[in-house]
């Protein structure tokens, strides 16, 4: 049977005991909705019994009783708690109870269902990178109060199961898990039941071996405290002092765990006995007063030096401030006491939010500023339904994201699938080329977010770029691309290095450092790194750097001075002069200063010096010189044969000419700027315009210059065509 008779008067007297601790916020309505809908659940038999056999509708009253009882969870959240299972189930839908309920329990409900997505990620979530992302994930407080109400309630139950792996797996997630989010959240009883009863179940032997040492010794442990309290009560008020003394035993958790800590046994524990001495006292005299207790208590009692914490003049960094010693009382037995003020004292048990309220510094400051907040409004009794004022601002600064193996690792907000991937490895994140998040390809440079399962795809041929650092968020990703970029550079520094070396070895040529520094100034370089980088990353043609080292050597070394006259029988004509002379045909021969002779150079293949040309004669007598690989050329000779006469130029330069330059290549930036700078540096070539148009990832542009003869463009193009990018220079 899934409900048993007996289980339904439990859950019916449960309910009315409920209703009692939510006072008015559960109307008459929403009851007989909530009984309707229960009763048909019954009658269809959908309401299921957990793994360990338990009814889930009873155990969900019996986490509603703790919400509402121990939390001051209210109508909403109740109602969640109810009908979560039915949600789960499958037999309603989140949107058919926002419409019956309000949006506001549908909203908690989506939150309970978004935590438990989590646990399918099979994650490490002992680590506080977990209990951070279950917050984040839950963006609605209310739904982490009801996971530890409902942890709380099923560790109650579970005691007499035969379901011990159940049982184990559920006590550690209470111990490392909830019991942690508890004691941050203010709710001190439930985080102390949550450790006692997980170390029930986990260390059953050390439970209940303490329990019955404490349970032998507790009328005498009550009455040894007591005959400890009033002498020291007595000395306080003879001083003037306000108080009150609490007096109380660890519970069996603290107890074990400084059993484990101390490596000794129940009777080894120095501070089994606690006495706190609560001052009230203002707070310039806090102090002066405090340690006018400690006096007392001193003299009247042994102290260890050896256990004194003075946490008053240096508190810690959470703000927790007390004097801590341990005295050696009746018997022999040693007292551990506790002396600070009501300031203090409330600092103590209710930490930040208190330390903030005391010292007017507002919370915000990532998670556990943000869940101090919660706790403020805990402790204050808010109407924990408004929960407005909490959105969680961990989304603007953090997120959690799981690795394959469901490792949970913390980013800073905006993180890459880069910054994952140096988080990794060096290694990894040189190499990354791309990855999956939740199975789906990503490049790198897609953001991650809270939840992400996310995996690196590398490739051995892949390496850091400068423009990594703009992508990547997290410090440690930018400091290691800047190292890589490091060790990058002095590598292919040393790579151009040895290829320049070789090029003058080639050439016979003799490296003289004084002569290179003096090349690496007039190519406005600082410093021979970026000179060397500039030849790795074939911006700088190695044969240009040789021409201009020969320049200034020769210079330098008085190399290129006027040499004497010679005769003139030592020289030649043009080749091509003499060769037309020869054959003793009528030749045009071209020179700046010729006369009686109307002759232009022709607009449509802009002919310069050192071109093969031709003669063409017009209507009116003048004769155009085209290149013999004119586009008309073939057109003029087939109509215009008559019409034609060989030209050659006279044998030396001397004009410049305009010639235009067409120029394709990868759409880079400082494209322009390179080629700028190859033609400036050229000797007697100047440039006129320059237009560069940009489509697909492609530009083209037309580049105008001013030159004097063929070899002279010849040595521009392949300049040209060897800067970065260039994939192509012809002329036009």
């Amino acid at each position: 049977m899934f409900f048993t008779e007996e289980e339904k008067e439990t859950a019916k007297a449960l309910f009315q005991q409920l209703k009692t601790y939510l006072e008015d916020s559960l109307s008459a309505q929403d009851e007989e909705k909530l009984t309707e809908h229960f009763t048909l659940a019954e009658q269809n038999g959908l309401i299921e019994r957990n793994i360990f056999g338990l009814n889930s509708l009873l155990c969900a009253i019996q986490t509603a009783i703790i919400a509402a009882k121990d939390i001051g969870l209210k109508r909403d959240s109740v109602i969640a708690i109810l009908l979560y299972d039915s949600v789960q189930g499958g037999y309603s839908t989140s949107e058919e109870i926002g419409r019956e309920y309000g949006e506001g329990v549908s909203k908690i409900i989506d939150g309970i269902v978004r935590i438990k997505s989590l646990y399918q990620k099979s994650p490490t979530i002992e680590s506080e990178n977990f209990r951070n992302l279950l917050v984040s994930f839950a963006e609605d407080m209310r739904v982490i109060l009801i996971m530890i109400a409902d942890r709380v309630n099923l560790m109650r139950q579970i005691r007499d199961t035969p379901n011990k792996e159940a049982q184990r797996e559920v006590s550690e997630e209470a111990s490392y898990l909830y019991a942690p989010l508890a004691h941050k959240l203010g709710l001190y009883q439930l985080k102390s039941e949550l450790e006692d009863l997980s170390l029930k179940y986990l260390e059953h032997d050390a439970y209940y071996h303490i329990k019955e040492k404490l349970n032998e010794t507790k009328a005498a442990r009550d009455a040894y405290i007591k005959g400890f309290i009033d002498p020291v009560s007595r000395h306080l008020k003879e001083a003037g002092l306000k108080f009150h003394i609490k007096g109380r035993t660890k519970s069996i958790h603290s107890i074990w765990q400084k059993m484990k800590k101390q490596k000794c046994s129940f009777e080894g524990i120095y501070d089994l006995f606690a006495i706190r001495i609560i001052l009230d006292s203002p707070e310039e005299k806090e102090k002066m007063q405090c340690w006018q207790a400690y006096s007392i208590v001193t003299d009247m009692y042994q102290p260890n030096p050896k256990r004194l914490r003075d946490w008053i003049s240096v508190p810690k960094s959470n703000g927790y401030e007390c004097l801590h010693i341990t005295v050696l009382g009746a018997e022999h037995k040693w007292v551990e006491v506790q002396i600070r003020t009501e300031r203090m004292d409330e600092i103590a048990e209710h930490g930040l939010a208190a330390h903030w309220r005391y010292k007017g510094v507002k919370s915000g400051g990532g998670m556990d500023g943000w869940l101090a907040s919660i706790r403020t409004a805990l402790e204050a009794g808010d109407n924990l339904e408004v929960m407005d004022q909490f959105k969680l601002d961990l989304y603007d600064k953090e997120i959690y994201v799981f690795t394959p193996k469901g490792d949970l690792l913390k980013f800073p907000k905006g993180a890459t699938l880069l910054d994952f991937a140096y988080h990794i490895h060096s290694k990894v994140g040189n190499q990354c080329v791309g990855g999956k998040v939740n199975g789906k390809n990503i490049s790198f440079r897609s953001e991650l977010h809270s939840g992400d399962t996310v995996e690196v795809l590398t490739s051995s041929t892949q390496k850091p770029k400068r423009e990594w650092l703009k992508i990547v968020k997290s410090s440690r990703a930018k400091a290691k691309i800047r190292l890589a970029l490091k060790e990058t550079q002095a590598k292919e520094g040393l790579y151009a290095k040895e290829l320049l070396e070789r090029r003058f070895k080639n050439k016979k040529i003799e490296i003289d450092d004084s002569i290179l520094q003096h090349l690496l100034k007039k190519l406005g370089y600082k410093e021979a790194s970026e000179f060397y980088r500039q030849i790795a990353e074939e911006k700088l043609d190695p044969n240009y750097v040789i021409e201009e080292y020969q320049k200034i050597y020769e210079r330098e070394h008085g190399q290129n001075l006027p040499k004497e006259a010679e005769s003139a029988e030592n020289f030649e004509f043009d080749a091509n002069t003499e060769q037309f002379i020869k054959a003793n045909e009528d030749v045009l021969v071209i020179d700046e200063n010729l006369k009686g002779v109307d002759f232009s150079l022709s607009k449509c293949c802009h002919p310069i010096y050192g071109d093969p040309v031709f003669g063409f004669v017009t209507v009116n007598g003048g004769i155009k010189i085209h290149r013999t690989n004119c586009p008309n050329a073939p057109e003029l000779r087939k109509r215009f044969g008559y019409r034609i006469v060989k030209a050659c130029w006279s044998g030396k330069g001397g004009s410049v000419y305009t010639i235009t330059l067409r120029i394709i290549g990868n759409d880079d930036i400082g494209i322009v700027s390179n080629i700028t700078n190859v033609i400036a540096k050229e000797d007697k070539v100047t440039m006129r315009s320059i237009s560069i148009d940009s489509h697909d990832g492609l530009f083209s542009g037309n580049l105008v210059v001013l030159i004097d003869d063929t070899s002279k463009l010849k040595l521009l193009i392949k300049k040209l065509a060897n800067i970065r990018g260039v994939k192509q220079v012809m002329r036009i």
